[in-house]
């Protein structure tokens, strides 16, 4: 599995939080940025919220660009600007679902859904209910709420 230093975790989240930017800001969703990294620490694939379709989350943005079944992502790392969603409408399947079945064990965000949209997320805990490594950059939250400011978050 791929285990980065500190250092290599930020500079992956910095990259998913500019990624964040690149959103088209909506009313009724966050702009988030991912980034799936191999265990070499070469970047599998990026996406952001909203890039193809409207109702699209970054994470499976950047999974639709890697082959199901891909090998690499049982030892790679996602880095999510913010927490993984752990239920959308049900049509949509929620991105902590998506994560588990590419079989990623190792996801790192910068904070922690907001009860704005959904009144408890708990990607974060589903997760590591089912093994996966959580690691949480709270020194990045800031920068990752900054591409929010159209949802009015302080």
């Amino acid at each position: 599995m791929y285990a980065p230093d500190r250092d290599q975790d930020l500079r992956w989240m910095q990259r998913a939080i500019d990624l964040s930017a690149l959103c088209p800001p909506a009313a009724g969703a966050y702009s988030v940025g991912a980034v799936i990294v191999a265990e070499d620490g070469t970047e599998l694939a990026a996406g952001y919220s909203r890039e193809a379709d409207p109702r699209e989350h970054a994470e499976e943005a950047a999974l639709a660009k890697v082959p199901p079944g891909d090998p690499r992502l049982t030892t790679a790392t996602i880095y999510s600007s913010l927490e993984p969603c752990s239920q959308r409408s049900a049509d949509r399947t929620p991105c902590t679902q998506r994560i588990l079945e590419a079989r990623i064990p190792r996801v790192v965000i910068a904070w922690r859904e907001p009860s704005l949209f959904v009144t408890d997320c708990v990607g974060v805990e589903q997760l590591a209910e089912a093994g996966v490594d959580v690691v949480e950059l709270p020194e990045l939250a800031e920068a990752a709420r900054a591409a929010n400011s159209h949802l009015g978050l302080s």
